[in-house]
């Protein structure tokens, strides 16, 4: 992308193709990066305030996590667990997609699922609206994540939340380049001592985005086939203007690693049949089928769940949410 300087702006005019210079690189239709480093990212799906309807329960605000970085989270806590004779919740620390390059904890379809997977799993959800790249390239999205984690630390005795709020019960989760995310923070976290303050009890990683110069079957399969949710011209875009600079597919970021194996964290990966990840998905589960737990859902492709349209789209959502919920609360889900 050359020596140029990358401007945190989003679209501001989408006739204006000529004033920035030639464009660099693109997904189309999602995002493009000019030569002067002026990014535009059409309004593709809408961004809504925290209201929710009354009937779904859960109650929804947003907190600034960090206002040197712009980084906040939506909180959602189910409105019948508030009461003080109900014991404390668990907390799953989500992690939006969008290639770690677009998407927003505010976007409408991450907020009605979000709040659905709270009302579900009877738990309380922290969805965290990091750094993007290209601007920000990785690693700040995993800095983020880790920063909300040691946010929680502090808020934990200064909000009224907080008390509801079971600190041993943390699980860190989200769907493609946020299910990479979640891995990697994770990963830091146990690498570290802050494990020992707050309980990671596990991670739930949903169709998370991992990536390879050498192609998987399944990317061949799905290829660039334009009615998936993720196509691999776009993904090997994703990975140009997320990656540091000169850094190919094959760098660590891309990959899964090993969480310190003193660590005791369950994993719950969802794999969609028809997504390019699939393979790569599959096999991450298996270093360690003793902590990894594999759901594949069949018929559908990436992003089916905030995504899709279809009555199976639906259904599998649902389902997906019933073994979520399961995970959480350690049960069977049949």
């Amino acid at each position: 992308m050359g020596a140029t300087t990358l401007t945190n702006v989003t679209t501001i005019n989408p006739n204006n193709t000529n004033i920035h210079g030639p464009v660099l690189d693109e997904v189309q239709g999602l995002i493009k990066v000019y030569k002067d480093g002026h990014v535009e990212r059409p309004q593709v799906v809408p961004c809504v305030d925290p209201s929710l309807p009354l009937e779904l329960g859960v109650a929804c605000s947003d907190v600034c996590i960090d206002k040197l970085t712009n980084v906040w989270a939506r909180l959602y806590v189910p409105m019948k667990t508030t009461k003080s004779s109900v014991s404390k919740l668990p907390l799953l620390v989500y992690f939006h997609g969008g290639g770690f390059c677009i998407g927003s904890a505010s976007w409408s379809c991450y907020h009605e699922f979000l709040a659905r997977l709270s009302a579900r799993s009877r738990g309380m959800v922290m969805s965290v609206d990091y750094r993007l790249a290209p601007e920000n390239p990785l690693p700040a999205a995993y800095e983020d994540g880790v920063n909300a984690i040691l946010w929680l630390i502090k808020a934990r005795s200064d909000n009224l939340w907080a008390k509801l709020c079971d600190f041993d019960r943390i699980f860190l989760a989200g769907d493609s380049s946020g299910g990479n995310i979640a891995h990697h923070v994770a990963a830091r976290l146990a690498a570290t001592d802050d494990l020992a303050v707050l309980k990671i009890e596990g991670t739930i990683l949903i169709q998370p985005f991992f990536g390879g110069e050498a192609r998987t079957e399944s990317e061949r399969r799905v290829g660039n086939n334009k009615s998936s949710g993720l196509t691999l011209a776009a993904s090997d875009a994703w990975w140009r203007l997320a990656l540091p600079r000169g850094a190919t597919r094959d760098h660590p970021y891309c990959k899964p690693v090993k969480i310190k194996s003193t660590v005791n964290m369950r994993t719950l990966v969802c794999v969609a049949e028809m997504d390019l990840l699939m393979d790569r998905n599959m096999e991450m589960c298996d270093d360690n089928e003793k902590m990894i737990k594999r759901v594949v859902f069949r018929g559908v492709g990436h992003a089916f769940h905030i995504l899709g349209k279809s009555q199976l789209a639906h259904t599998t959502t649902l389902e997906m949410l019933c073994h979520i919920d399961a995970f959480i609360h350690n049960y069977d889900p049949l």
